[in-house]
């Protein structure tokens, strides 16, 4: 077989970058669960996960696609907060970093017991379109328990693979 038409059968290399915060891993079970979901659906993706307090801020220009997934914190004041390792990142090592034309998609976590449900998604989109990065799909909101809810993470990871293919992809 020659080289033309071993390029033609290859699957394109596609890296999702996902930096995340995670204290009682409500949000590692998350983007566990997603990236169990997208192992069958986008075999050919490599994906990598960093806890945002081990994150520089140039490891958010790396990847195809980046992820950003926190929790709801309910501290410091007023409800609806990042968990604080990612506000730290995003807002003071990271609060610079220009994602111009970034594919961009968020992940929040929340309780319903509060007025601001799942408001990290809302700071985290925030954070992405004042920067300049895309994105590419709704945020992703989970609330409460995460525990059972693998099936939405898996319906969300579809169209989070959807979103993320050039229209050259066959």
């Amino acid at each position: 077989m020659n080289n033309t038409a071993n390029a033609a059968e290859a699957v394109p290399h596609f890296i999702l970058h996902i930096v995340f915060a995670s204290t009682s891993g409500h949000t590692e079970y998350v983007v566990d669960a997603l990236t169990n979901s997208l192992k069958s659906i986008a075999p050919g993706w490599e994906i990598e996960a960093t806890i945002a307090e081990k994150t520089q801020p140039q490891d958010l220009l790396s990847g195809d696609v980046l992820l950003l997934a926190s929790s709801t914190w309910n501290t410091g004041g007023i409800e609806g907060q990042l968990n604080p390792h990612m506000w730290v990142l995003l807002h003071d090592k990271a609060k610079s970093v220009d994602l111009t034309g970034k594919p961009c998609a968020c992940i929040g976590l929340g309780d319903h017991r509060y007025f601001y449900t799942a408001r990290a998604a809302d700071h985290l989109q925030h954070y992405v379109k004042a920067h300049h990065g895309r994105l590419i799909v709704p945020a992703l909101k989970i609330i409460d328990e995460p525990y059972g809810q693998e099936e939405a993470v898996g319906v969300w990871g579809k169209q989070l693979v959807d979103a993320s293919k050039p229209v050259d992809w066959s």
